[in-house]
């Protein structure tokens, strides 16, 4: 039986130990948004994407990476010639930004406030997976595959705290694995409590992610309030987006390159 655990929220990474991620597979939900745009990135035709944890490194990534994208936000806002010393952004963290003749084929180095590095801390686990409700199912079809001995749910949150909609991603992955394989898998405490979470607020998922802060914050953004809705929207694209052990993000080898946009 495999267990599952959950870090509800980004003040927790820190006292991660490498032994707690020895034999672990990962997770990382940022559903608003930096997992949900590298998924969609991906579903679009992105070679790649490289989570970096600073502007400073996601210039400096562009280096090593000649014709790479650079991405990313600043409180939810694409990051600007300001925040670099004269460098504009090509795209900021809002999926809806991805399209086909802009990401096919490219690699994409991304910095936001919180999702980026929840990534990244997690890099030392044999397995890391970003997870969204885009590809909530093909993420547990994929987890019910290999044999592992600990899964670990990482809630990216918001500056230091926790944010509700990865709670709610993370639980409704639990509710997917339970429900495929009841007896296969068995929740820790803090799982649980995304789990029930996830149940509780089901029946009106699209709302409660407009309640959200994160929900609210992006609302009032006229140019960004329609992330909150696509990001919302379960089981869009059939595809597992994994983090080589170098910190590239792709598509696994047992998920189909796309064939175009969508």
């Amino acid at each position: 039986m495999n267990i599952i655990h959950a870090l509800l929220t980004p003040a927790e990474l820190p006292l991660l130990q490498p032994d707690d991620l020895a034999e672990t597979l990962c997770v990382v939900f940022d559903v608003l948004r930096a997992t949900s745009t590298f998924v969609t990135a991906l579903h679009q035709g992105a070679a790649r994407v490289i989570p970096v944890g600073e502007i400073a490194a996601a210039l400096a990534g562009r280096q090593t990476h000649p014709g790479a994208l650079l991405a990313g936000e600043r409180d939810g806002v694409k990051i600007g010639a300001a925040q670099t010393g004269g460098v504009n952004f090509d795209l900021g963290n809002s999926p809806r930004e991805f399209a086909p003749e802009i990401v096919r084929g490219k690699t994409i180095i991304s910095t936001t406030t919180n999702g980026t590095r929840a990534l990244r801390a997690c890099r030392t686990a044999p397995m890391v997976l970003a997870g969204s409700f885009l590809n909530l199912s093909a993420t547990a079809r994929f987890i019910e595959r290999p044999p592992v001995k600990k899964i670990l749910l990482v809630c990216a949150g918001t500056g230091h705290r926790a944010a509700l909609e990865d709670v709610l991603g993370a639980g409704a992955l639990c509710q997917t694995l339970l429900a495929d394989n009841p007896a296969g898998f068995t929740l820790s405490d803090a799982a649980a409590i995304a789990w029930r979470t996830y149940r509780q607020a089901e029946p009106e998922l699209a709302e409660v992610m407009r309640s959200t802060d994160n929900g609210r914050r992006l609302l009032a953004i006229p140019e960004l309030s329609a992330d909150v809705a696509f990001c919302a929207r379960r089981d869009v694209f059939d595809l597992v987006a994994w983090q080589s052990p170098e910190g590239l993000i792709g598509l696994t080898p047992q998920t189909p390159t796309p064939a175009g946009a969508g």
